[in-house]
């Protein structure tokens, strides 16, 4: 049997899958900001970091904007992942859904860090990133309101409208915990509150 040189493996590692490369990306792209800041990540950075050339980062995400668009789009879906697969352990209750609902964002909105507010912040004034977070927004809005709608006595326009005021609340909230301003627990107990006043029970 042939054996294989040190070359050869070396040139098989960097043959990765154009889905594979993409999440070696993304993940070497979290590491910068999570070391030295949002305003650091460049695509010719994240190239010398991954190993690759500038050709294949700009092959993936064209722009700066780009990375860091996809970045937030990344904790998004994160989030989103772990508030569904709670609020879907929900007993029919809404004092268990809100308080699954608060945690849920929270605890996503900690494990991340200031990772996405810092990510947001460095995008801010950009065309692109006003679409993507409006669209985000208007997703985690129908998220609470599908949720919270068997316990509201308010109509279906009126709900998702309280939904809008009590996701920028929630934001608010979780960006003055990543500050260190409030604790992990307080967050959770001051988004609760919101949304049981906020709802109308019916």
């Amino acid at each position: 049997m042939i054996g294989v040189t040190a070359n050869e493996k070396s040139e098989a590692k960097r043959r990765l899958t154009k889905e594979a490369r993409r999440e070696q990306l993304i993940e070497n792209a979290f590491d910068i900001v999570r070391e030295l800041g949002a305003d650091a990540l460049t695509l010719s950075v994240l190239a010398e970091r991954a190993g690759v050339s500038k050709p294949i980062t700009y092959e993936h995400f064209e722009t700066r904007s780009g990375l860091l668009v996809a970045l937030y789009r990344r904790i998004d879906q994160q989030q989103v992942k772990v508030l569904q697969e709670s609020l879907s352990r929900a007993g029919g209750q809404l004092t268990e859904t809100v308080r699954l609902i608060a945690n849920a964002y929270m605890t996503c909105h900690s494990a991340s860090g200031s990772e996405g507010h810092a990510i947001s912040a460095a995008l801010m004034g950009d065309p692109q990133m006003g679409a993507v977070q409006q669209e985000l927004m208007d997703n985690c809005v129908g998220i609470f309101a599908d949720a919270l709608a068997p316990f509201s006595r308010l109509s279906h326009e009126a709900l998702q409208q309280r939904c809008i005021g009590i996701v920028g609340a929630a934001e608010a909230l979780s960006l003055a915990m990543t500050r260190g301003r409030m604790s992990q627990a307080a967050a959770i107990e001051n988004l609760s509150a919101l949304l049981l006043i906020g709802i109308e029970p019916g």
